[in-house]
């Protein structure tokens, strides 16, 4: 048998060299983005790290704010009777209470409750 020599012509040379770059990029791309975690990713999950430790931070902060509330609170009758009063109206001793009720009807239940009369009865009267 006698050997057959081929013939490569300079065109497919140049096809072949192209072929096997393009493979080697795509390998090398594969191995830099690819799969689940690429660099792309890794990077934005830096930037997310980097967020979620400072909203943490914040809520370090605002836990040390109430954990000084809850002490003052359980120790100072004071500051006790301070909320008291703000937040939920704590009336102290023999004080005069006002209460404001938007709903005529209801407004009418708490004059009578009370035994006293309505300030409109007094407008609604003709004058002498």
């Amino acid at each position: 048998m006698a050997a057959v020599k081929k013939t490569v012509t300079r065109g497919g040379t140049l096809l072949r060299r192209l072929a096997w770059a393009a493979g080697v990029l795509f390998v090398v791309y594969y191995a830099v983005e690819g799969g689940e975690y690429g660099a792309s990713d890794l990077l934005g999950q830096r930037e997310d790290v980097a967020e979620l430790e400072a909203e943490l931070a914040l809520l370090r902060d605002t836990v040390a704010v109430l954990d000084t509330t809850l002490t003052r609170v359980s120790t100072d009758d004071y500051t006790l009777e301070r909320i008291a009063r703000e937040e939920y109206g704590l009336v102290r001793g023999e004080k005069e209470l006002l209460y404001w009720v938007d709903d005529p009807a209801a407004r009418d239940k708490a004059v009578s409750d009370s035994g006293g009369r309505r300030a409109a009865d007094d407008s609604t009267k003709a004058p002498e």
